[in-house]
């Protein structure tokens, strides 16, 4: 079971909700966010793309900048090399729409996730040099690209890289880290040492995105008039997708480009984009960062996975929209075909944990040789929220061992992946996730040097799920719920608030779904009121809780409408139910626990 922890930091929350026109159980959660002092929760809460931090304090980018404009001018043919990822075909669209709107000679690349693996490589790089390609402009790439950019180099080509991964570095005898930099003529990653822009939590798109600005701002001599306002403001629904599509954290000016994002995306001019909410059947809603995330974003990931990035990049850049719509049915068939094999290669990597000494190991590193390459991030990311430990699944691909890692909170996977640097042929990554190609005979090592070279106690592997605030259900009203809206947009590092109750009693309940996945309860409290409350989650799990712990009579009374005597403690978030016009009020029940019966 999840341990519960209710967080309890402190300020004037009747001064805040008094000042800013808000609730104070909207001002508590707000602190929950470490958000601290009048003018941080006026950015919280009112923040617009003015107060986005200036592109000119990112290292190199002006001189990146003077490069490309010398290069436009000249008439030179500029290639931009992306990846395959959501990140990497925003990042490339935004360049690419940016440098044509200066008028370059560009045209972009996109690598095979199969054929040429991650990021820029000598193949690419080649290819550019017969193709007559004069600059390379990477992005959500390149900063551990040292050798590929060297090639380039050698061939007489300038370079410019903008990324956002960690840096590569070395470690000398007494610990001190030297950064390893690429050759590149600007180097434009905010993770770099030397750089002073402010927050290095932004995503390879919202990089490409600052440098288009600065692009745009100096060929217009800093003024680009109302179209160049437009454009760029087209561009930001690409950053917004971008940066929920990598689960950036949504703190700091990450919350106000998705913010504001989504509002572009939902009115984009571009054909590809609009085809791809139609073809999912988003266009009436309002879209959120759940749906780029779990609906919209994964559609783009499946085409650089099962198929090549590059159709989902041509869809975005398409001015027909009949193909627009086309590709996007194309992209959604592939993601429905990714859910299935991805399902699959759970379930194996959960039965070779299960049956085998693997399940005691602190990392996991499980090996599917028969696995699609392309799903190896995917499986580990499910096995993780299973087991909450870090996660390699690794899988054969044609050049050897391929995989990826998920990490969690207490464990920085990049950092003790460079620890044993020799066993492998590539690795790249951060914090919470990681990239690695690795010879066949190195799996075991790499599995056995992990593990005992690991630091994480049994407490680091138990979830915990912070409760913002321990509230009755009876507090919650359906403006309550609407003002909760001023926390959003939620997602990773701004999560959906969960409150708590204690000694909720189960009244009567009934199974939902095609599947039988969803429960619907009516519940009481302490003092007689009545909710209804859902259950989204895992039903088995939550059916074997309740007849273990209250008894299969209690638990068939609970759906057969007798009254019975189930009492539990609950985290909880409420909703707003609206059905043919109607609002009512439900509580979602997020996680459970036994309760204080009389």
């Amino acid at each position: 079971m999840a341990k519960w922890v209710v967080s309890a930091k402190r300020a004037d929350f009747a001064r805040i909700a008094e000042k800013f026109h808000i609730d104070q159980v909207i001002a508590r959660i707000i602190r929950n966010r470490d958000i601290e002092g009048d003018e941080q929760i006026e950015q919280f809460l009112h923040g617009t793309p003015d107060d986005l931090h200036s592109p000119y304090l990112l290292k190199d980018v002006e001189k990146g900048v003077a490069i490309l404009l010398d290069k436009i001018q000249q008439g030179k043919r500029i290639r931009v090399i992306g990846d395959y990822d959501i990140d990497g075909i925003c990042s490339t669209y935004i360049l690419l729409s940016g440098l044509h709107y200066c008028g370059a000679l560009a045209d972009s690349a996109i690598p095979h996730r199969i054929h040429d693996g991650y990021g820029i490589n000598e193949h690419m790089v080649e290819e550019a040099y017969e193709a007559g390609i004069d600059t390379i402009l990477t992005c959500d790439n390149g900063i551990a690209a040292k050798d590929q950019i060297a090639c380039a180099k050698s061939h007489g080509m300038t370079v410019i890289v903008t990324d956002h991964h960690e840096v590569p570095y070395e470690v000398s005898g007494d610990g001190t880290r030297t950064e390893c930099l690429p050759p590149a003529d600007a180097v434009i990653d905010p993770k770099q040492e030397q750089c002073t822009y402010p927050f290095d939590g932004i995503c390879g798109a919202v990089v490409a995105y600052k440098l288009v600005q600065v692009l745009i701002w100096r060929k217009f001599a800093e003024n680009p008039g109302e179209e160049g306002r437009k454009f760029l403001q087209e561009l930001l629904a690409f950053a917004a997708f971008a940066t929920v599509g990598d689960v950036m954290e949504l703190t700091d000016e990450n919350r106000i480009i998705v913010k504001y994002g989504l509002k572009q995306i939902a009115q984009s001019a571009n054909h590809g984009m609009q085809a791809l909410i139609t073809v999912n059947g988003l266009q009436s809603k309002a879209l959120s960062a759940y749906h780029i995330g779990f609906v919209l974003g994964p559609c783009i990931n499946a085409t650089g996975r099962l198929d090549t990035a590059g159709r989902a990049l041509q869809m975005f850049l398409t001015e027909d929209e009949a193909e627009a719509v086309s590709v996007a049915g194309e992209l959604k068939e592939l993601n429905d075909s990714r859910k299935n094999m991805t399902l699959q290669g759970v379930q194996q990597a959960i039965k070779m944990i299960e049956d085998s000494p693997l399940r005691d190991d602190k990392v996991l590193v499980v090996y599917l040789p028969e696995c699609h390459e392309s799903l190896a991030g995917i499986i580990a990311g499910r096995i993780r929220e299973r087991y909450h430990k870090p996660v390699f699944v690794l899988t054969d691909s044609e050049e050897g061992v391929k995989g990826s890692g998920r990490s969690i909170e207490a464990y920085h996977m990049y950092d003790k992946m460079s620890e044993c640097r020799e066993l492998y042929t590539k690795y790249g990554g951060h914090k919470m996730a990681a990239g690695v190609s690795i010879p066949q005979e190195n799996v075991e090592n790499f599995r056995v040097y992990l593990n005992e070279h690991c630091e994480l106690t049994e407490e680091d592997f138990v979830e915990k799920i912070c409760i913002d605030v321990p509230m009755p259900m009876s507090y919650v009203t359906a403006d309550f719920v609407r003002q909760l809206s001023v926390l959003e947009p939620f997602g990773n590092g701004n999560s959906k608030p969960v409150f708590a109750q204690k000694n909720i009693r189960l009244i009567r309940g009934k199974v939902l779904g095609k599947n039988n996945n969803v429960g619907k309860y009516t519940v009481e409290d302490a003092w007689g009121g009545r909710y209804e409350m859902m259950y989204f989650g895992n039903m088995e799990a939550w059916h074997t809780f309740l007849e273990e712990t209250f008894g299969a009579e209690e638990y068939n009374r609970l759906y057969q409408g007798g009254e019975c005597n189930i009492c539990i403690h609950v985290i909880y978030y409420p909703d707003l139910n609206v059905y043919q016009g109607r609002e009512s009020l439900q509580m979602i029940m997020q996680d459970y626990c036994k309760g204080e019966s009389d």
